[in-house]
């Protein structure tokens, strides 16, 4: 992600509570990452790892995988959960701090990935086609470059209703004793520059009755079907597959998710 754009993403708190609810999401998008890892037949680089809900469960299953990741703490979380494996899955892990805009490794991949939308942190198109040249500097000449991104829902770019705090989650309560209640609003849209600031919101209660609200916030780029073919197309990009789910289903006028498979043009 470019580093004016990291929010507070490398505050204590973002990664603390990461896990609590994106583990429970039991989202599609891991299975299918790792099935394309395990097709690749060498080693994955995974920009925006995270605290490595894909990436983890890639190394269980038999993968080489690069984790690069921006914030220190999210890197720290996830060093912290890979301990827990047994030791020939760590072996397949290497973890890089860094920015995905910039970086250069000295290996090439068969599979770079960037799943659960980082690239959409990147907010001018000068950062997201210096991440695209990085992929594809990065890329071995028949490696796949895969991604999502959501499909842009109009009400959302443009409605004031969603200024206010909305879709609710479940409270969490953690081993600890903290319960953890999320919700997340719009606070402010740019429709020329085509992104919104986004908070996500933690409210926190303590065992011993204190309570906090901790905010966190950062701008979503958005990107329609056509921009993002042209984007790929002028880095030198052929996409090869389009999928509108992580089921691999066509992208209709229904489809929640853009998924891109991508290759280095002849």
């Amino acid at each position: 992600m470019g580093m004016d754009n990291k929010g507070n993403y490398d505050q204590d708190f973002v990664a603390d509570y990461y896990d609590v609810f994106y583990d429970r999401q039991h989202r599609q998008d891991v299975e299918f990452y790792i099935n394309y890892a395990r097709a690749a037949g060498g080693k994955t680089l995974e920009l925006g790892c995270g605290t490595g809900r894909v990436l983890i469960p890639t190394a269980a299953a038999g993968c080489d995988i690069t984790g690069f990741d921006f914030s220190e703490q999210m890197l720290q979380r996830c060093r912290k959960k890979l301990a827990e494996q047994p030791e020939d899955v760590q072996a397949r892990v290497s973890l890089v701090q860094g920015d995905m805009t910039n970086f250069r490794l000295n290996e090439k991949y068969s599979l770079i990935t960037i799943p659960f939308r980082p690239f959409q942190h990147l907010i001018t198109v000068p950062e997201q086609k210096a991440c695209l040249q990085c992929v594809y500097r990065h890329l071995t000449d028949h490696g796949l470059f895969v991604f999502d991104v959501f499909r842009p829902s109009l009400p959302r770019l443009i409605d004031t209703k969603y200024l206010m705090e909305m879709d609710v989650e479940p409270e969490v309560e953690l081993p600890d004793g903290r319960r953890v209640r999320r919700t997340n609003r719009t606070a402010a849209f740019h429709p020329t520059e085509q992104y919104n600031d986004i908070e996500i919101i933690h409210y926190i209660k303590y065992p011993d009755g204190r309570q906090e609200r901790l905010v966190h916030s950062f701008r979503m780029r958005y990107f329609f079907r056509t921009e993002m073919e042209h984007l790929l197309e002028l880095i030198g990009f052929k996409i090869i597959d389009f999928f509108g789910g992580f089921d691999k289903s066509p992208f209709t006028d229904i489809s929640k998710e853009m998924i891109f498979v991508s290759r280095k043009a002849d």
